[in-house]
């Protein structure tokens, strides 16, 4: 099996997930382009492989433990092995901020698990089928946001910002259970991006947004593990 580095990226058919895939692909990675919806994904895959990159496309469901389960086979039969995760996957599944039904006292406990099951649970999920595919030098990262920021917590939009600060607390406990390993976890906050998520006016680029993760990704051997970061600084939890 070739030594070429491989990197997984979830939801990753557009935005942020894409863009981390092209950066990574053009600093020499093999990169696995997972989405949940097929045709989109396997036309994203293709479009970056068009120009030369390393990257094919993987149909997954965070959600569907079955989907998780064959992408990890389908991992360790091909290539053997995984260095880098970026669990980018996720929903905002709030009703729009500002209005009264976004608060936490009018919540619909159904909104709340469904962040829950994307965002943090899937995120879960995936890293105890691929971390046991990592050697010593692999690089988790889970895409968070300040909206799980317990130091800067506001109000409205309960099932973002609680599966954002859960899955801060999968970092903090992974990165404490795999220390005397060589594998890195770490969260990152990409900022206010211009996706379909963050909108229009969002005040960071895409591949501004990208970097971030990128560099959680690639981070030598004497890089941090177990912190929150945005650009490559540390941010409060």
């Amino acid at each position: 099996m070739s030594d070429q580095p491989v990197a997984v990226v979830t939801g990753a058919y557009r935005g942020l997930g894409l863009e981390t895939c092209r950066q990574l692909a053009e600093r020499g990675y093999r990169v696995i382009l997972t989405a949940r919806r097929e045709h989109e994904g396997r036309a994203a895959a293709e479009q970056l492989a068009r120009g030369g990159r390393d990257v094919r496309f993987h149909p997954l469901d965070v959600t569907d433990p079955d989907s998780v389960s064959a992408l990890a086979e389908e991992l360790r039969g091909t290539f053997g092995r995984i260095d880098v995760l970026v669990n980018n996957a996720g929903i905002f599944p709030d009703p729009a901020p500002g209005t009264p039904e976004s608060s936490i006292l009018a919540a619909d406990l159904d909104t709340v698990r469904r962040g829950l099951e994307t965002n943090t649970l899937g995120a879960l999920h995936l890293c105890q089928h691929l971390i046991p595919l990592m050697q010593d030098g692999g690089r988790v990262v889970n895409v968070s946001s300040g909206m799980g920021q317990l130091s800067d917590m506001n109000g409205c939009c309960p099932g973002y910002r609680l599966s954002k600060t859960a899955l801060n607390a999968i970092t903090r406990i992974l990165a404490d259970e795999l220390g005397q390993t060589g594998i890195k976890i770490n969260s990152v906050c990409p900022g206010w991006v211009r996706t379909e998520m963050g909108g229009a006016n969002a005040d960071r680029s895409v591949e501004e947004g990208a970097r971030g993760i990128v560099w959680a990704a690639t981070l030598p051997d004497d890089g941090p593990s177990g912190g929150f970061f945005r650009d490559g600084s540390a941010i409060p939890w």
